[in-house]
């Protein structure tokens, strides 16, 4: 069982780098709309501030990852400096992707702790510092894996005590998550899903809710939902959309989807700036210096019907 496959395949993150090299002194990283940010260092002492929580400082080589748009800032020693190079993050579909979601607000992680990853690593810093042909292309990529690998640690170790990563780092929940990322148009009901899972009903939805932080039902509706917003940003048609996303009909959809972001589809694609994807302005470079409907949350507890959503 891939835990991470179908979430990778149906929203993807790319990345992009954008510094290599030496940081001397104080260096301010806004805050992007829509972007997260990712950081190794290689070598040196730094002085890690974000938000209103403490000064952080890292002496060997780290990981540092910002999800989403975060403001931070870097000191460095004004002559030695450290080395890093760093990276933009974009989630597909922004801060709504499920992933940019379930990420803590800060990943710092040494990079002793990504086991295998040496060899990546040691390409990318070597890419990154280099000037050899089609870098910029190499280091976007390993950038890619990097981060996938990242997400692997996080689950292995169950870093994240809340949320999408927390049930897919939990072996009989993954189970029924994994499912329900493969097969979103299936009539799911509270009792298949519990099977899969390998639990009784009124302990999966117990757990269920304790561990990802809502019931199977609101889970299945914001994936199809999200799967939704995806297409609607692609330019699909909204008939084929309800099928492939486990609606009947349009109007099915389109209740569902006002129900968890407050708009029907098509007032939502014209008031997305991601909508249609072909339109989206080209890429920048950083700055450095739902409500759920009562209808989703009747599930049937006797698990015999499919869940409504």
């Amino acid at each position: 069982m891939d835990r991470l496959d179908a979430l990778l395949q149906r929203f993807a993150v790319r990345t992009q780098m954008f510094h290599s090299g030496a940081l001397c002194g104080v260096h301010d990283f806004a805050a992007e709309p829509d972007r997260g940010q990712l950081h190794l260092l290689r070598r040196g002492r730094l002085e890690v501030s974000a938000g209103r929580g403490p000064v952080q400082v890292v002496t060997e080589p780290t990981l540092l990852l910002y999800p989403r748009p975060y403001a931070h800032r870097f000191s460095t020693d004004p002559e030695g400096g450290a080395d890093l190079t760093c990276a933009i993050v974009r989630f597909d579909g922004g801060t709504a992707n499920p992933l940019a979601q379930a990420l803590p607000e800060a990943v710092l992680m040494p990079l002793a702790e990504l086991e295998g990853t040496g060899a990546v690593l040691e390409e990318l810093f070597a890419e990154a510092f280099g000037a050899q042909c089609g870098r910029q292309a190499v280091v976007d990529r390993l950038f890619e894996v990097v981060l996938v690998r990242v997400l692997r640690r996080l689950l292995q170790a169950r870093r994240v005590d809340v949320g999408l990563l927390a049930g897919l780092a939990h072996p009989q929940l993954a189970r029924a998550l994994v499912a329900v990322h493969e097969r979103p148009a299936q009539e799911w009901s509270l009792a298949e899903l519990a099977t899969t899972a390998g639990l009784s009903r009124s302990a999966f939805a117990e757990s269920f809710r304790r561990t990802v932080g809502c019931t199977p039902g609101e889970y299945l509706a914001r994936w199809r939902v999200g799967l939704a917003q995806d297409h609607l940003r692609r330019g699909r048609a909204l008939k084929w959309i309800a099928g492939e996303v486990g609606y009947g009909s349009e109007a099915a959809l389109s209740r569902a989807f006002k129900a968890q972001c407050g708009h029907s589809p098509r007032e939502w694609v014209r008031a997305s700036a991601y909508a249609p994807l072909a339109r989206a302005r080209p890429n920048a470079r950083p700055r450095m210096a739902g409500p759920v409907s009562d209808r989703s949350k009747s599930l049937a507890m006797d698990g015999n019907e499919t869940l409504v959503v």
